[in-house]
């Protein structure tokens, strides 16, 4: 019998997999968790060649590893905790996820979010108090988003919330396993993206738009349509990159990385997207969603690769 491939695909048992383990993997939502995985991967190798630190850390790529590893964990933790606290939601909106199916009870995903989190905080204060510090804010972040006060009701409020763990915290925890977390570089590159997600967040709002209204959450989408939503968040997804050459211009960051300003590219993109508002086959939301991290995974990508050539070329190098 085949095994299920998709999450949006009905559960069928494997020879390898059973349907209740299959669960627990839909649980964590494992596509969230690839970008961040990688990007917290490159911002900590960033970290470590900004800072001229490899000949000190000869095993880094063990140290990344861990610690790439515990902000996946984390992230998991967060995905499975905000299921446990929206089934009335996902039910009418999300029906294939594992607690709608019944393939997993909602104390049992809210047991896994705990039992995750602890993982992920004992195991972040083991690689420095920094990231241990880090960690337990995006934690705290992360849990008040689902549980009470729910930030995840107030409007405009819920995308601030959500962006300021994902996008300023996570890189100042992953540039603090080598770095000094407050470096400008990493003030900015995290700001930058943090400034982003709060208007590119509004794409996972349009498929919940109903059922978020039923359940008293309240988002740009069901308040003022996409249309309006979309223009909302527009300005939010283009004048972070926009501004890169202004801080170029002030001195706050190298020259080199002025091609981070073409990100406003991807960005108007996802505009586009989200006025079409299509939803994708396979993944839980529409393309926009997906572009979003996508987005962000490359910007990562981008932000090292300048970093690494532009100090070659700037101190020499080789």
């Amino acid at each position: 019998m085949s095994v299920k491939l998709t999450m949006k695909e009905p559960y069928r048992g494997g020879k390898y997999l059973s349907l209740k383990m299959r669960g627990y993997f839909d649980l964590l939502r494992p596509f969230t968790l690839v970008a961040p995985f990688f990007v917290s991967m490159f911002i900590m190798f960033a970290s470590l060649v900004f800072n001229d630190l490899i000949g000190e850390y000869p095993d880094w790529w063990i140290t990344i590893g861990q610690a790439s590893l515990t902000l996946a964990f984390l992230n998991a933790a967060s995905n499975a905790l905000n299921q446990a606290t929206d089934v009335e939601s996902d039910t009418l909106s999300k029906p294939y996820r594992p607690i709608p199916r019944g393939i997993v009870k909602k104390d049992e995903a809210q047991s896994i979010a705990y039992v995750l989190y602890l993982f992920a905080l004992l195991r972040a204060v083991t690689i420095n108090i920094w990231f241990g510090i880090f960690v337990f804010l995006i934690m705290v972040f992360t849990v008040i988003y689902s549980l009470p006060p729910r930030m995840k009701r107030f409007l405009f409020i819920n995308q601030v919330w959500i962006a300021i763990p994902r996008g300023l915290l996570g890189i100042l925890a992953s540039w603090s396993v080598f770095g000094d977390p407050f470096q400008i570089e990493a003030l900015v590159i995290g700001s930058i993206i943090m400034v982003f997600f709060i208007g590119a967040m509004t794409t996972k709002d349009i498929v919940d738009a109903e059922a978020d209204k039923r359940t008293g959450i309240h988002t740009l989408v069901n308040t003022f349509g996409v249309k309006k939503a979309a223009l909302i968040s527009l300005p939010f997804m283009i004048v972070p990159f926009a501004s890169v050459p202004v801080l170029i211009l002030q001195g706050i960051i190298a020259e080199y990385f002025w091609p981070l300003t073409l990100y406003f590219l991807p960005s108007l993109l996802i505009f586009y997207l989200m006025l079409r508002h299509h939803e994708s086959e396979t993944l839980e939301n529409v393309h926009a969603w997906s572009l979003m991290y996508v987005t962000y995974l490359f910007y990562a990508v981008t932000f090292v690769a300048l970093m690494i050539f532009g100090q070659v070329g700037v101190i020499g190098i080789t």
